[in-house]
């Protein structure tokens, strides 16, 4: 019996590689000094695996920014607006196409961006055009691989297949499949295998996640062909196919059919997939057990975990058995021992969680376990997690009653606004009286090192309430005159008091606990720190209200109230798993409900709630859709309908695909949506078009996620290839996303040209 990684947190422990990262970008760094923190790194994470006890430990997991931009740039998937680029190092090459370039002469956007699966991990996306063409442009794998060994460690190379990565990607011209690409792409991937082989690689993990999604008939002869054509290359090799985040359902015939040495299952996700696994898995494959959870914190339970390797174990023979966490741990965080304050986080929550470097200890002795190994440990550590899966059990903590009435209390009623959109939006017109494209944020702007220095000073005591009020009310009259003078129509008060859009609210809600460290990549050198959701949720008191109220009085334009929806706030968390993912989030939607009425009450005339997460949470079946859809969307109408109709409700979404959901998105009735479309080039407006989406929306026209400035000209043909699929009386004009990780000489430039670009549209209009 082995164990086994899929993959390991790459941040570092105190977000090193974040660091790093941004003082390279800065120039305060140099190239080799980024190096030698990733290296630094990746050994510390090799080793730290193997002296856990696990065998088959993985490499090239690591990655600078992501994992597909990584194979993007190996498989030389180059879109052509970098050529310019291409004669300088690799590294600022790869950072060009994840942040876009605007110096030296260059100016080039970053490539598209959106969630990996149902994750808030987002990656990447490919660009594939017709005559693409690959070559191996980096030994990134390969070079990763001899660095593990020369520490003596003999990891196993991890690739996402060639049928995945195509699937990842978007065709960027018309008539052709990307799929179509397979037989160009295949022999570059022969050619990569044959260098780690030769590298003296024994195993290679292939990541084909897709294969638990449902696969079309091409695509399933591509996947047959991709191990055809490796076993034929390279008898020898050992090849891990691994699936996460669903079942194999239909294709767990099929995947047991392809020549591989071992098939990697999810049974996290969906533990039922073993019994159609097991009777189908020939006698020539193993079967890597996904039992530990890789995308939550909780502690494993041993017995529920034991029973399906030993149902494994009995059929297959302890000989094929590979004991794994369900997915690679880089959604989980590093280590809890780095968990000390006991007040943000108590012993008797902490005793409950695991994060990765536990997650490893907690593989190996479920190995131990069920392979009669090191018996006195881990007969100890078995009664110790039965203790403690008891004990979180009946725990005072989790329960209250006064949550579960209300709950039950809510009717259909409470799910809906007065009266429809048409009559609502009369009311609201009549009272903001907004031009023609009314120009606004997303809500967060620039929080540098002095806000951060306040927050920190304030939770260390080095200052006082009354000294941070200060400071944080001085940041928020000054953004408040800025935006003014820029000539935004709908401004926010910029949120320096809070540290994340989601924490922020945890900290304020009852039923959540924080950490100091449990730090995770969101993307690139954006990390979250998501709270911990482990019992009943209610709000005790308002959370925004007074800072709404005071940036409302500097000025006579409205000012938004800006809340986090519970739909993100439940995906964006650390989530209870003792009970249906549905009745957490309703109770939160109670929550937000409140504050949004106690914000119209303190005469707030715009209120958004930002749901990001909806499209992320979305099953990855299409079967589960519907009932996922029907609580999710019904969470959000109950957070938003306690208001008169003059109250103009927003949302905001960014870094999603609508067009498969897009008449759930119009059932959320919220008067204004703003949604990314910048690094789409307004392709996702295509949606709302085609459905006739009948509320307003603000497609994003600046993308906050790279560091470019984009020009009002630029802005001026984004708004006019929306103005010709959508009414000028439907549209806002907005970022894609929050100004939080930008700097303010560049939001301001960026902000400027964007009302430029605003008037300059409602004068063509009046013409």
């Amino acid at each position: 019996m082995l164990t086994n990684t899929l993959g390991y947190p790459r941040i570092g422990n105190q977000r090193e590689l974040k660091k790093a990262c941004e003082n390279y970008w800065a120039g305060k760094i140099t190239l080799n000094e980024l190096q030698d923190v990733a290296k630094s790194i990746k050994l510390t994470n090799w080793q730290l695996q193997k002296d856990a006890g696990i065998d088959l430990i993985p490499s090239n997991d690591f990655s600078l920014y992501d994992q597909v931009l990584d194979l993007t740039l190996t498989l030389g998937a180059i879109p052509t607006r970098y050529a310019g680029l291409t004669n300088g190092n690799l590294t600022d090459l790869y950072f060009a196409m994840a942040r876009g370039n605007q110096k030296d002469g260059n100016d080039v956007t970053a490539m598209e961006m959106t969630k990996w699966f149902d994750t808030n991990y987002h990656y990447i996306v490919p660009e594939f055009y017709k005559e693409q063409q690959f070559s191996l442009m980096s030994d990134k794998p390969v070079d990763e691989f001899r660095a593990a060994k020369e520490q003596g460690v003999i990891t196993k190379p991890v690739l996402i297949a060639p049928v995945s990565y195509l699937l990842l990607g978007k065709e960027k011209e018309e008539g052709f499949n990307r799929i179509s690409l397979f037989e160009r792409l295949l022999p570059i991937y022969i050619e990569l295998i044959g260098r780690l082989v030769d590298a003296g690689a024994e195993w290679i993990q292939m990541d084909e996640p897709f294969l638990a999604l449902g696969t079309d008939v091409e695509a399933k002869a591509c996947i047959l062909k991709t191990y055809e054509a490796i076993r034929e290359a390279y008898p020898s090799l050992k090849i891990l196919l691994a699936t996460y985040f669903e079942g194999l359902g239909k294709n767990a015939a099929f995947a047991a059919t392809l020549p591989v040495c071992a098939l990697h299952i999810d049974l996290v996700r969906n533990p039922e997939q073993l019994d159609s696994v097991l009777p189908v898995l020939p006698e020539n494959i193993s079967l890597s057990l996904g039992v530990v959870d890789g995308r939550n914190i909780w502690k494993n339970d041993y017995q529920e975990s034991l029973k399906l390797i030993t149902k494994a174990k009995d059929k297959l023979g302890a000989n094929r058995v590979i004991v794994s966490p369900s997915c690679s741990l880089l959604h989980s965080p590093c280590d809890l021992t780095a968990e000390t304050n006991e007040e943000a986080l108590t012993p008797e929550i902490k005793q409950w969680l695991a994060f990765a470097r536990q997650k490893l200890d907690e593989v190996v002795v479920l190995k131990q376990l069920a392979n009669s190994e090191n018996i006195t440990f881990a007969a100890n550590a078995l009664k110790v997690n039965i203790a403690t899966i008891e004990a979180r059990k009946t725990s005072t903590l989790i329960h209250d009653a006064a949550v579960k009435h209300r709950v039950a209390a809510i009717t259909d009623a409470d799910a809906n606004r007065n009266s429809s959109f048409n009559t609502r939006k009369q009311f609201q017109e009549k009272k903001l009286n907004l031009p023609l494209f009314p120009t606004t944020t997303i809500g967060s702007f620039p929080q540098t090192k002095e806000v951060r220095s306040w927050r920190a000073q304030f939770k260390n005591g080095d200052i006082t309430q009354k000294q941070y009020d200060a400071l944080l009310k001085k940041e928020t009259e000054e953004t408040i005159r800025f935006q003014e003078e820029a000539g935004l129509d709908v401004l926010v008060h910029g949120e320096f008091e809070r540290n994340d859009m989601v924490e922020y609210f945890g900290e304020k809600l009852s039923g959540f606990a924080f950490t100091k460290n449990g730090w995770v990549q969101s993307y690139g050198s954006r990390c979250v720190k998501p709270p911990v959701i482990y019992g009943d949720v209610s709000r005790p008191e308002p959370m925004t209200v007074y800072w709404t109220e005071y940036a409302q009085s500097l000025t006579d334009k409205p000012v938004k109230g800006m809340l986090t929806g519970p739909v993100t706030i439940l995906q964006w968390s650390f989530v209870r798993n003792d009970q249906p993912r549905d009745i957490t989030c309703t109770q939160i939607a109670i929550a937000i409900r409140d504050e949004v009425t106690d914000l119209e009450k303190a005469g707030v005339k715009v209120i958004q709630i930002d749901e990001p997460a909806i499209r992320e949470g979305l099953p990855l079946k299409k079967e589960d859709w519907a009932q996922y859809l029907d609580w999710a969307i019904r969470a959000f109408r109950i957070s938003a309908s306690g208001v008169a109709d003059a109250t103009q409700i927003h949302t905001h979404m960014c870094y999603s695909e609508f067009n498969d959901i897009i008449e759930d998105i119009a059932a959320m009735d919220a008067d204004v949506i703003t949604i990314e479309c910048s690094r789409s080039q307004m392709e996702l407006l295509d949606a709302f078009a085609d459905f006739n989406y009948p509320n307003d929306i603000g497609p994003g026209v600046y993308d906050i996620h790279s560091p470019r400035v984009p020009s009002e000209e630029e802005m001026i043909v984004l708004l006019e290839k929306a103005q010709a699929v959508l009414p000028a009386n439907q549209l806002w004009v907005n970022p894609d996303c929050g100004l939080k990780t930008r700097h303010w000489d560049e939001t301001k430039k960026a902000l400027i040209a964007m009302v430029g670009a605003a008037k300059a549209l409602r004068e063509t209009v009046a013409v």
